[in-house]
């Protein structure tokens, strides 16, 4: 199912398109990645094994290459329904679901517009470089809002808003001059194909649209430690331990 999507969205999905690629590219190594159930990192399975006990249905907004859906079942979710706005994305993860013979469903759509039904998930879980694509944080949380049941969990572990800052030195952490915390966005050049439009959300703007949604928070946790590092071993000093590199949330819908 493939949903309608204006020329500024479209214009991103192009360069999804072409970094999901390598979700294809890779499909042998991902496969044998996903069947290791460990893409889930410490700090979230901290937060998320009690939730999980209860084997709830999670959608997973922004779902990628599914290394994560294939663990939440793994880990004790019902069933999960995987959101990317790249067919190539979703068609790879789908496959390797098959394979592993694992309860997960792909839906090609655009967030926050999403074509599930109101109330569909006990879990909504997103994060790994999901919310730089929201020009609309609060649609973002407002959708959120309407795919949980009363009483269900959104889950959120992301780049801390403080990372498009930190340079990539190795010696001494150092701020980047041409980068704002206040921006509204940026363009990232190294992503393939280049001048993919990046929207930068500051922890309070974060934190305030989750809030107007209807969610209250259980959790907000910071952490020092990235998500993501390079496959080349480059050792940036702001992945060090002294600065914020990703964050965790835990919150609510009443």
């Amino acid at each position: 199912m493939i949903e309608p999507m204006d020329a500024e969205v479209a214009a991103n999905r192009v360069a999804w398109e072409t970094a999901s690629q390598k979700h294809v590219n890779e499909y042998d190594d991902l496969l044998a990645e996903a069947a290791r159930h460990d893409s889930l990192r410490p700090w979230e399975l901290a937060l998320l094994e009690p939730v999980l006990a209860e084997a709830p249905t999670v959608v997973h907004l922004q779902s990628g290459h599914g290394l994560d859906d294939v663990d939440l079942i793994a880990k004790g979710a019902r069933k999960v329904i995987g959101v990317d706005y790249s067919t190539t994305a979703a068609g790879a993860a789908q496959r390797r679901a098959r394979e592993l013979g694992v309860d997960v469903q792909y839906v090609v759509a655009e967030v926050p517009t999403t074509p599930l039904a109101e109330h569909a998930a006990d879990l909504v879980y997103t994060g790994k470089g999901a919310l730089i694509w929201m020009r609309d944080l609060q649609a973002w949380a407002d959708e959120v809002a309407r795919l949980l049941k009363p009483g269900g969990l959104l889950y959120v572990y992301e780049a801390h808003p403080a990372v498009p800052l930190w340079s990539w030195d190795e010696d001494e952490p150092r701020i980047r001059p041409d980068r704002s915390y206040f921006a509204t966005s940026h363009i990232n050049d190294s992503f393939p194909a280049n001048g993919a439009q990046e929207w930068q959300w500051s922890l309070g703007e974060i934190v305030t649209a989750i809030v107007r949604a209807g969610l209250s928070f259980a959790v907000l946790e910071e952490h020092a430690e990235p998500f993501w590092r390079p496959a080349d071993g480059h050792d940036a000093a702001a992945w060090r331990g002294r600065l914020p590199n990703s964050f965790a949330l835990l919150a609510r819908k009443s």
